[in-house]
């Protein structure tokens, strides 16, 4: 496991100490949720929260959320007006389980009006791909191996968006009717592109693509395709010289033709491999987050040029 990834216990809480003292000096009681008129205030934790609350939320609500764009999720510091913002939100909306530091903010906070996305669909794991454990999959979560990256499956992402529609009429029933009708054509979308990765990988010429990020176990289940993470969940760990041999062997047994890397961490591993392996390299965002170098303006647009990613480098027909 990174251990530079995790926050200790005593130095969030004394975060939330602070924040909380900030906080409490500058907003009242009784309007903590509105801040912004009549809008719920809504805090996501990470760009899958914020995409979901701001669709199926609408005018509504106003969304903050707790990584930056372009920020790498996994490795977020919260500051102490972040942890205190969250006791004030009329809505949190986090996936526990990817950002340890968000994890342990929100229990220390105490915040009342939270929805953890891992309990609105089943996790799974995902660490069992050649090398992953050896080469450190971490795994956080209720249960031990948890997967926690379902919004990269449309199908489990639609469990989600239903669960986080339902956590918004609960905290703002006042306009309930309208989180049912954008959830139901969110979900509406989500099932069009769920049918658009069913038809474009149906008939491909290998089904094993390579990927520096281990975050597409998901997608790969639903898709009948198999993931072959270089190094686990850590985009940038160094492979060791063993498990490059093993991607050369599993590239040439099962002709796959590419090694993905992501938008917001370093190509460097994905070039080494292809490299070594005589492999090409592409990108396959795991959508933490959007930036100028996404190739999409959002959740469905990114998905979709991962999609037409999938499909040239496993030789759809």
């Amino acid at each position: 496991m990174n251990v530079s990834r995790l926050i200790p216990t005593a130095a969030v809480a004394g975060a939330v100490a602070l924040g909380l003292t900030a906080l409490t000096a500058c907003s009242s009681s009784d309007g903590a949720d509105r801040k912004n008129g009549d809008k719920l205030d809504v805090v996501a934790s990470f760009y899958p929260m914020q995409f979901l609350a701001e669709q199926i939320g609408g005018k509504h609500v106003s969304v903050t959320t707790l990584t930056k764009p372009g920020q790498e999720p996994h490795d977020l510091e919260l500051s102490p007006r972040q942890i205190g913002g969250l006791t004030d939100a009329g809505l949190v909306l986090y996936l526990k389980g990817i950002q340890p530091a968000v994890d342990d903010a929100i229990v220390q906070s105490g915040a009342k009006h939270v929805t953890d996305a891992s309990k609105l669909t089943t996790l799974e794991d995902h660490g069992t791909e050649a090398g992953a454990d050896e080469h450190g999959h971490e795994h956080h979560g209720d249960e031990a191996g948890a997967d926690p990256h379902v919004w990269l499956d449309p199908v489990k992402y639609a469990e989600v968006a239903k669960g986080v529609g339902a956590s918004l009429e609960k905290a703002d029933p006042g306009h309930a009717a309208d989180y049912r009708k954008n959830t139901d054509a969110l979900v509406t979308e989500l099932d069009g592109l769920n049918t658009a990765y069913v038809n474009g990988l149906k008939n491909t010429a290998t089904k094993t693509f390579i990927t520096t990020h281990s975050a597409f176990g998901y997608l790969a289940e639903r898709y009948g395709l198999t993931q072959e993470g270089i190094a686990g969940v850590d985009p940038e760990a160094e492979p060791s010289p063993a498990r490059i041999s093993e991607i050369h062997t599993i590239a040439e047994k099962n002709k796959a033709t590419t090694v993905f890397f992501e938008t917001l961490a370093s190509d460097r591993t994905a070039k080494t491999v292809a490299k070594d392996t005589g492999l090409k390299t592409d990108v396959l965002d795991p959508l933490e987050g959007i930036t100028p170098k996404s190739k999409g303006a959002d959740y469905i647009e990114v998905m979709r040029s991962n999609l037409a990613a999938l499909q040239k480098a496993l030789g759809a027909k």
